[in-house]
């Protein structure tokens, strides 16, 4: 198989490509620039339309439009971004559409910068808009992942007609690495459900304005099991190190690969550490945390934020284990050394008692 130096951004734009998508809407914003211009060379060559719109509100509307045909559709931005599409990303979980949305994460709140950063996991995984609703989230931590996961973004949101968020940062965005593309889709089943237009077999409307209270309470409850389905058969996790860890990091994304470092830093010393990866932080991988507070007495978690995923951590460990945070919020990229400090004083403190 070939392999492509290729930097995240347009990993994740040639990954759609493959993956059968046909329609990208899309608004400037650094860190993600790259992507939307790989998008408008490349993807009329494979018969998909490419429109920059006038605004994020304007592109992520696009994407309803088109998700409503049955096309498979894509938007990407950046923090900011990001936060003018939740209203048109609750609707698309509303009309329950499939569509793909990629955050290349930069340093916030407010307009903040566009260095790396991973301050949007709230935004992320509870849903960002308005009413009860979850998006189903990706974290890939190398280029190669960026393509996999936005591959697998497209089958996922098929496979449950909802919106799937791929959660990268600018560091990922912007750095090379050698990747091996999947296989380009050729053919995709048919969307019964797609509009189709007037005539014989045609679906009359899609609406997501349900103004009977019953009605949008059975609404509710059916979007609930199908979310409830989507934490049992979609969990995923790397294990790393974990065979004899008597101290776990949990990270993801960029910082995970920095807790790598770490963990191997500190091993050379006799300490035991090991990472738990979540590749979906929504659903959280729950489950593999339980049963480890069965035998881990202490966790710590690395993000590049003020500490977000920690408090997913911290429910699932439901007291059960010390768990220690450390953050580097706004930009700042952590590394190795800095991480390996803090592994080695949690692990004297667990000796110690």
């Amino acid at each position: 198989m070939n392999k492509v130096f290729i930097s995240g951004n347009h990993a994740f734009a040639e990954a759609a490509i493959r993956a059968g998508c046909t329609s990208y809407f899309g608004y400037p914003i650094t860190p993600q620039n790259e992507l939307g211009e790989y998008m408008s060379a490349h993807l009329p060559d494979h018969g998909g339309v490419f429109i920059q719109s006038e605004s994020e509100t304007a592109a992520i509307n696009m994407v309803i439009g088109a998700a409503c045909t049955g096309a498979r559709a894509m938007t990407s931005s950046s923090s900011p971004g990001i936060s003018l599409k939740q209203e048109g990303i609750s609707f698309l979980a509303g009309f329950e559409l499939p569509a793909v949305i990629v955050n290349v994460m930069r340093g916030g709140p407010g307009l903040g910068n566009i260095a790396p950063a991973q301050g949007d996991y709230y935004q992320a995984t509870r849903g960002g808009g308005h009413g009860d609703y979850r998006t189903p989230v990706l974290a890939p931590e190398s280029v190669q992942e960026v393509a996999d996961l936005t591959y697998d973004a497209f089958d996922l949101a098929d496979r449950y007609r909802t919106p799937v968020m791929v959660l990268g940062d600018g560091m990922l965005g912007q750095m090379k690495e050698p990747v091996v593309f999947p296989e380009t889709r050729t053919s995709l089943p048919e969307k019964e459900w797609a509009l189709k237009g007037r005539g014989d077999g045609a679906s009359r409307y899609m609406a997501s304005l349900i103004l009977d209270a019953l009605e949008m309470e059975r609404h509710n409850w059916k979007l609930v099991r199908k979310y409830r389905e989507i934490q049992k058969n979609e969990v995923r996790y790397e294990a790393y190190m974990m065979d004899d860890a008597e101290i776990v990091a949990v990270a993801y994304g960029t910082t995970a690969r920095i807790a790598k470092g770490a963990i191997k830093r500190v091993r050379k010393d006799g300490i035991k550490a090991g990472l738990i990866r979540p590749l979906t932080l929504w659903p959280f991988p729950t489950g593999i945390i339980q049963d480890l507070s069965q035998k881990i007495p202490s966790f710590v978690v690395f993000e590049m934020s003020t500490g977000q995923m920690v408090d997913d951590v911290k429910m699932a460990l439901e007291g059960r284990s010390r768990v220690y945070f450390h953050g580097r919020p706004g930009g700042i990229i952590p590394t190795p050394a800095e991480f390996a400090r803090i592994l080695y004083r949690e692990y004297m403190l667990l000796k110690k008692g």
